[in-house]
């Protein structure tokens, strides 16, 4: 099974990082409101950045890795300034 790690935009510009098998789904299931609580009440939401990573277990240490970036480093990544070829290279290798 392929797991991915996925960046949603808030209406007030924040943004949230997680990890899915299916990422249309999960965005489904946050627009509902059924997807994680931080989301909920936040208004519109838009899938910004979404990069499919491997195994489980991989995902999720890159989901914490990018929660771990400053707002202007995810910018950078939402934007494709910046890819997670290098951090997915170094986690592999761990």
């Amino acid at each position: 099974m392929c797991w991915f790690v996925y960046l949603v935009r808030t209406a007030d510009n924040r943004l949230y990082t997680g990890i899915t098998t299916d990422v249309a789904r999960r965005l489904q299931q946050h627009q509902r409101g059924t997807g994680a609580k931080a989301l909920r009440g936040g208004g519109a939401l838009e899938l910004a950045f979404s990069q499919e990573v491997g195994e489980r277990s991989l995902a999720l240490r890159v989901e914490y890795q990018i929660k771990q970036l400053t707002k202007r480093q995810k910018e950078r990544l939402v934007a494709g300034e910046d890819n997670l070829d290098a951090l997915l290279a170094r986690l592999r290798s761990d």
